[in-house]
């Protein structure tokens, strides 16, 4: 915990998802290659991985923006993944194929810490999303993998996709509490950044592995967030919650 942080006050833990909470890369890897081998078809799939979130912001730029009107996420990941069909061999697919590889995103699976550790903060305070993922997209998720969110909350209820300061204010009023009181819990220091400057709370858990072996962002904390951890155990251990 940084040293002056007052976070006696903190009554609710709003968490990003993507790369936070789950494993998107490993697990669009696994599916696309299970997927994949019964159509007899092959590719490099951490690459499609990699291109498919790489047309994530673009796509929610165009949204924050203001050239496109409000659109949820499932539709914009749609719309990239055609993009990709074709260079990764995918050709001649039906609907129901593009609709079932589109809903990876609902399937995704959970850092290894991460179950365990939420229930652990969930003994003390309100924990919920806090996502640029939709409403369907996080319920399923969480339906999937067992997370045991108490509420689901993110760009869809506050119709503003993050680092919009929208995205956190609107999310913390829903909650009938002051920004103060929430924290984002978060692998992405520009995400913390965000938060911070609406007057939120901050804690930064590391997944360095979340964009592969080479990643070179967000390995650590780039700023001295309120709490620093390298997994949801020892957030949860910051945090005062019992074992």
């Amino acid at each position: 915990m940084s040293a002056g942080s007052d976070i006696s006050g903190v009554a609710a833990l709003l968490f990003d998802v993507f790369g936070t909470v789950v494993d998107w890369r490993s697990s669009i890897i696994a599916e696309m290659g299970a997927f994949a081998a019964v159509r007899h078809r092959q590719a490099d799939w951490a690459a499609f991985a990699d291109d498919w979130r790489g047309l994530y912001q673009p796509a929610m730029e165009e949204v924050r923006s203001g050239r496109r009107s409000w659109t949820i996420l499932d539709v914009l990941h749609r719309e990239s993944l055609d993009k990709l069909l074709d260079k990764y061999g995918l050709t001649g697919l039906g609907e129901a194929d593009k609709d079932h590889i589109n809903k990876v995103w609902h399937r995704l699976m959970p850092w290894p810490d991460a179950i365990a550790g939420l229930k652990r903060l969930k003994t003390r305070y309100i924990i919920g999303t806090l996502s640029n993922g939709n409403i369907g997209l996080l319920t399923r998720m969480a339906k999937h993998a067992g997370l045991p969110w108490d509420v689901v909350l993110g760009a869809e209820t506050a119709h503003a996709y993050k680092p919009q300061p929208q995205a956190y204010l609107a999310n913390v009023e829903l909650l009938n509490l002051r920004p103060s009181q929430v924290m984002l819990v978060a692998a992405h220091n520009g995400d913390l950044a965000a938060a911070a400057a609406t007057g939120m709370r901050t804690g930064f858990v590391a997944r360095p592995r979340e964009h592969g072996p080479r990643q070179t962002r967000d390995l650590t904390a780039e700023r001295s967030w309120d709490v620093v951890a390298d997994s949801f155990a020892a957030l949860a251990d910051a945090l005062g919650c019992a074992p």
